[in-house]
């Protein structure tokens, strides 16, 4: 059997990381930089860090700070129009998938002609990109290695995904300091995204032997450090290692892809704007109880690999999993459906999005019907 293994970007990893920064612009021989990040970053006082960083460079820069959660084609098409104005010759991002996956976006449209909607789908960049350095702020999305982009199209009311060897990020400043100041809630749905990318990168119908490593042992790390992250933002050994978890998993689910999971998350967010990673975490349970009997033998070994005892019993066995992560998700107050205001009276609609996704593609379990999508919103409402 042959197969792909895509990694491309350069990582600094560690406490004291960022303080690379001016060295990595320099390598690269940006002059003009755009800095990305969101309103949260500032006002936690991360964004002036690396600004200042920045100058240490004796680069001129330029700052975008108007990031949003799940960013839209407008604001991709407003941050390019500045970046162009600007004559950028590089990217430094910093915070989450939201701020990372955007200036992916505006460097696409750097180098290629168009607007970004028409590079959704797969090996759509056609010109190589700009210099991006992405500096993460939390452990959960991995966009900070992998080669997706995912955005808000507000007039088709969908979420969709630029996924393309060209805009990942060359190279990544991981430093756990910057993860300190993220809220126990925010800690905890960002790391059952990178739990699920685990998971479903493991199970899907595009695994090789080199991404199920990397989802078995960034599901072992990430599992065995969340709970303490979410206890305690201030133990920076289980920080480091939720960020280490995140950039391992990142490895696998880029080179897997994903699947029903992030169909659903993807729709709920583009109708009603829930946040990636809740919207991940609170079906996870119920679509991996759905999907264990097309993959029992990996469900099992799921469950192993986060210290699960198996009673032999395959047939029992492929639920452990599901059921272990309606426990960690209760444990770690993940939000319901219901919860983050969503309505009975929606599933249909959600259902009939949901079955179009492209993601479901990947997942193990096939023949996907718009009435298993609604039991699945059931379950998790």
């Amino acid at each position: 059997m042959s197969f792909n293994f895509f990694v491309k970007s350069n990582i600094t990893f560690g406490r004291g990381a960022a303080e690379k920064l001016p060295e990595l612009i320099q390598g690269h021989g940006m002059k003009r930089i755009m800095v990305v990040y969101d309103r949260g970053v500032k006002m936690a006082g991360i964004s002036e860090q690396v600004v200042d960083q920045v100058a240490k460079a004796g680069v001129e820069y330029v700052i975008f700070d108007g990031v949003i959660p799940n960013p839209t084609n407008e604001v991709v098409e407003e941050a390019a129009k500045i970046a162009k104005n600007a004559k950028v010759d590089g990217f430094v991002a910093v915070g989450g998938g939201s701020s990372i996956d955007l200036a992916k976006a505006i460097n696409v449209l750097m180098t290629n002609p168009g607007s970004i909607g028409e590079y959704g789908g797969m090996n759509m960049v056609k010109n190589p990109c700009l210099p991006l350095i992405a500096i993460p702020t939390t452990a959960g999305t991995s966009s900070e290695i992998t080669n997706v982009s995912a955005l808000i199209d507000t007039e088709k009311v969908i979420k969709y995904v630029v996924i393309d060897n060209n805009i990942v990020a060359s190279d990544v400043i991981a430093d756990p300091e910057f993860t300190r100041t993220m809220p126990p809630s925010v800690t905890a749905a960002t790391g059952m995204d990178a739990i699920t990318h685990a998971v479903e990168s493991y199970i899907s119908n595009m695994a090789t032997p080199l991404t199920e490593y990397n989802a078995l042992k960034g599901l072992e790390i990430l599992y065995k450090n969340l709970p303490t992250a979410v206890e305690d933002g201030n133990n920076m050994d289980a920080r480091e290692q939720m960020m280490l978890g995140c950039i391992i998993t990142g490895f696998s689910f880029s080179n897997a892809n994903l699947g029903l999971v992030h169909g659903i998350a993807h729709t709920l967010s583009a109708h009603f704007g829930l946040a990636h990673g809740m919207a991940n975490a609170c079906v996870l349970p119920y679509v991996m109880e759905y999907n264990a009997p097309a993959c029992p033998e990996k469900m099992v070994e799921l469950a192993k690999a986060i210290g699960i005892s198996v009673s032999g019993d395959p047939d029992k066995d492929m639920y452990l999993l599901a059921e272990e992560l309606k426990a960690l998700t209760t444990k770690l107050g993940i939000r319901t459906l219901s919860e983050q205001g969503i309505k009975e009276s929606d599933f249909a609609m959600l259902a009939d999005d949901v079955v179009k996704e492209p993601v479901l593609g990947f997942n193990p379990r096939q023949g996907i019907t718009k009435e298993d999508v609604i039991e699945i919103l059931k379950k998790a409402f």
